[in-house]
């Protein structure tokens, strides 16, 4: 599946951002979708991710109860809603799709084999 990522951009902390991660080429059927990000020098850190199927949603620690993550079934979308940002959620943000789960979401990036490209998101005073 083809993936198309948007709507990164700078803001102040405790600004709120939505990311969108289109399937363009098919749908999210059967795939887990997942957000990671990353900073220079750091490896890909998992952020949240939903499996298509049974709607069920994963999060990190760091970012429970500010991030939201949902789909919309009619446009073959995941948003990532991000709330009360932080200086430390600075990072190039992708989606990802990973077709070899049932219900659940890993939180690996080695398991995903389709990403979009990244976008960023700068929080800083």
């Amino acid at each position: 599946v083809q993936l198309q990522a948007s709507g990164g951009g700078s803001v102040r902390p405790g600004d709120s951002l939505r990311l969108s991660c289109v399937a363009s080429s098919s749908s999210f059927r059967g795939h887990s979708v997942a957000w990671f990000r990353q900073v220079p020098g750091k490896e890909r850190e998992f952020v949240a991710g939903l499996n298509w199927n049974s709607a069920r949603t994963y999060y990190a620690d760091s970012v429970k109860g500010r991030f939201a993550i949902s789909k919309d079934s009619a446009k073959s979308t995941v948003n990532l809603q991000m709330n009360s940002l932080k200086v430390e959620d600075t990072a190039v943000y992708f989606c990802a799709a990973d077709p070899n789960v049932i219900v659940s979401t890993r939180t690996w990036a080695t398991a995903y084999d389709s990403w979009g490209q990244g976008t960023q998101v700068t929080v800083s005073s």
